[in-house]
């Protein structure tokens, strides 16, 4: 059955006080509940409905969305560690069961880890799969060094942040060259900095280059104008400046000595100014 695990547009073949029974591609029928109803639909009208298998594997339709569907990652969170298992929570009433054998290590309760959405051909059920590397190909050679790309941060290590790219590339934030908060589970707007020689790519937080620096001084100059005055200076605790613009002190520096340059600002002994002439 080619619905099952995907977002279908589905025709409301009857009504039943259970729901509505949509009509699926081989024939035959699956219940949408109906408290996913408005009470204003029609037999003949489509139905935008994802197709699961409830507690009891019986098919089910619902208009609600997960956070992946099959054959697509997410970041869940692991709602319920069993002997057996995992239960994680894909934002459907039914939690996605992520089995010990398709698990890449033991999971944390409240953790949140990178799953694929599977079909299990044994029990033709949707399972979760953290064994990620079993879906990943080596980028292609088109990312080039400051291309921008879309990435989904799915976890971190004493390298770095470990980023998903296109659902099926890996790429890497290395941890000295983060200097803002980052959280797993979130999609960024990322920078190519390398494509490696096996295929992973090397990635970073802002442009490369002079747009960098133009775009933190942007960042430092409206911040100035919001404020009047910062007490961030050359030789300011590099903390203080993380903390408070979310960047390295050398990249600071070049940004202040880029705005000194273009006379937007005055640089104080301890801080800086709008330059108001």
């Amino acid at each position: 059955m080619k619905e099952l695990g995907l977002i279908n547009q589905l025709p409301i073949i009857r009504f039943t006080d259970n729901g509505a029974y949509l009509g699926l591609s081989d024939g035959s029928e699956v219940l949408l509940p109906k408290n996913y109803l408005k009470g204003e639909e029609k037999e003949g009208d489509l139905i935008e409905a994802f197709i699961y298998t409830d507690s009891e594997d019986r098919l089910v339709a619902v208009t609600d969305r997960p956070k992946a569907i099959l054959d697509e990652f997410a970041v869940l969170e692991a709602k319920e560690i069993t002997s057996f298992g995992v239960f994680m929570d894909w934002g459907l009433l039914k939690d996605l069961f992520v089995p010990n054998s398709e698990m890449a290590k033991p999971m944390v309760q409240g953790q949140k880890y990178l799953v694929r959405v599977c079909l299990d051909y044994r029990t033709n059920r949707l399972i979760g799969v953290s064994k990620y590397r079993e879906f990943i190909y080596p980028a292609p050679k088109d990312y080039l060094p400051g291309n921008s790309c879309e990435g989904l941060i799915f976890d971190k290590t004493d390298l770095g942040y470990k980023v998903l790219l296109e659902n099926r590339y890996e790429g890497l934030i290395y941890a000295n060259e983060v200097f803002q908060p980052i959280q797993i589970g979130e999609i960024r707007t990322l920078w190519v900095k390398k494509r490696r020689d096996d295929g992973k790519i090397d990635l970073q937080l802002l442009p490369i280059g002079r747009e960098k620096y133009e775009e933190g001084a942007e960042m430092i100059l409206k911040l100035v104008q919001e404020k009047g005055f910062i007490p961030l200076h050359d030789k300011s605790d590099p903390e203080k400046i993380k903390e408070m613009l979310g960047m390295s002190k050398k990249h600071f520096k070049q940004c202040i000595g880029q705005l000194y340059k273009a006379q937007e600002i005055i640089i104080h002994e301890n801080g800086i100014s709008l330059n108001q002439d």
